[in-house]
């Protein structure tokens, strides 16, 4: 009798999916940031939105929410979170939620802005749950590598590796172009572009979540809000799959995966002039062309295990040592019209001060989703291309790839050697934590991944 339930279970199991997007574009007048002077947001090119989908086995729900966006605190999501666990029934601890990392969005710290963007994540998720259907679901992967790059650089001017710290590092983050001091890039990247496809049962498209490891592109006109290429994407994997036109409409997603070290300038180029915007619908063109490649080879199946775990993992925030301490309060005491070894030197300074009084350690959430034989790490750090790549050649599963910015936002990830190296992405105040803070992550996602198989 129980083998017969068993059975009757197993054969009228249904697989669903859903997915919805809600507009969660700035108020003009907020600030527009992704460097080191925000500036006032004054036109809007084109929307930013929460992209949602969520996916029902009959066992477990999961969800995705990739949020147009540069970083988003977890404090914003956990508000979001308190709104989807009272209007609908999924579990919030499987949702996983990131930011893409345009540059051309604004701060969710005004309390102008971070009502609206809350209520936008909650209503994304929402109108997903409502949407879902009885659906198939595949995956696939392929590679593009001529839109990734090496961003860090190792070069033989050392008078291009000052850093604000009143020293010489061994690397420079975006280097003069074709210039004769350049050697080599300081790293690897990562070309595989990966996706989850969804179609109803009648072979109507759902959505499409997409994750490549490029940072983002740019060429924009200041002032303006934009979802950069990732908005393009979304819109352009819709035209190519012939899903312009669905009810409930077809949602295109397109996540940043492990890009803290990489962008989209050739170094070795010394690089043509584009239009705002312009080469960004080329970048976006690519990916989503190449995306509909693999798109048509992938196997589709109308059942799949799916599973979420989270843990909480407790780091130390990094501290100046008393040398440091000495050179930053004599860089703060200097008036600003005093020679500067470093332009940033006294930014850096006011960034150490923060340091310096604020907290001892910091409790990350770190993610691990199961979608078939794809394990997605979801990690909360702009990370460095190495360590995505390791993870997916230590995976468990057949496929894998990493969402970062995920579910908080701390900064940069450097991997212990390229800590030694300096650069940018490791200067204290850009990087906030540990030294081996990627080895202890890069392990208890492996672990995660491990128990979800």
């Amino acid at each position: 009798m129980i083998e017969k339930e068993t059975e009757e279970v197993l054969t009228n199991r249904v697989f669903q999916a859903g997915a919805a997007t809600a507009d969660i574009t700035p108020p003009l007048g907020e600030l527009v940031v992704g460097g080191f002077i925000p500036f006032p947001a004054t036109a809007i090119h084109d929307q930013l939105q929460s992209r949602c989908l969520v996916l029902d086995n009959g066992q477990t729900q999961i969800a995705f929410v990739i949020c147009d966006n540069l970083g988003i605190s977890r404090e914003v999501y956990d508000r979001a979170r308190l709104i989807i666990a009272q209007e609908t029934e999924l579990p919030v601890e499987n949702i996983l939620m990131a930011a893409t990392h345009t540059h051309s969005a604004t701060r969710v710290q005004t309390d102008n802005y971070r009502p609206q963007i809350v209520r936008g994540i909650a209503d994304s998720v929402r109108l997903a749950v409502d949407n879902l259907k009885p659906a198939q679901i595949g995956w696939g992967r392929i590679d593009e590598p001529s839109e990734v790059f090496n961003r860090r650089w190792h070069v033989t001017d050392s008078s291009l590796l000052k850093n604000p710290f009143g020293g010489i590092d061994q690397v420079r983050m975006n280097p003069p172009r074709d210039h004769a001091a350049l050697i080599e890039p300081a790293g690897p990247t990562d070309p595989e572009i990966s996706f989850l496809s969804l179609q109803a049962t009648n072979g109507c498209p759902i959505a499409l979540l997409a994750n490549y490891s490029l940072h983002y592109v740019g060429g924009v006109n200041k002032g303006d809000v934009s979802a950069d290429y990732f908005g393009i994407f979304c819109n352009r994997i819709a035209e190519l799959l012939g899903a312009t036109s669905t009810q409930p409409s077809f949602v295109g997603m397109l996540s940043n995966g492990t890009s803290g070290d990489i962008n989209n300038i050739n170094f070795r180029d010394s690089g043509e002039k584009y239009e705002p915007y312009e080469k960004m619908n080329q970048v976006a063109e690519l990916v989503a062309k190449r995306v509909k490649e693999a798109h048509d080879q992938i196997k589709l199946y109308d059942w799949v295990p799916l599973s979420s775990v989270v843990r909480e993992l407790k780091l130390q925030f990094l501290k100046p040592d008393e040398i440091m301490q000495k050179y930053m309060g004599e860089v703060l005491a200097k008036s600003k019209t005093s020679p500067q070894y470093h332009q940033y030197e006294r930014y850096y300074a006011e960034r150490i001060q923060r340091l310096l009084t604020g907290p001892d350690e910091v409790t990350v959430p770190l993610q691990a989703v199961r979608v078939g034989e794809v394990g997605i790490a979801a990690i909360p750090f702009e990370v460095f291309a190495e360590t995505g790549l390791e993870i997916k050649d230590r995976t468990p599963f057949t496929h894998a790839f990493t969402i970062e910015l995920a579910n908080d936002y701390h900064g940069y990830l450097p991997t212990p050697n390229q800590h030694e190296l300096g650069g940018y992405e490791t200067w204290m105040g850009t990087s906030k934590v540990q030294l081996d803070a990627s080895e202890l992550i890069k392990h208890t996602i492996l672990d995660m991944m491990n128990n979800l198989k």
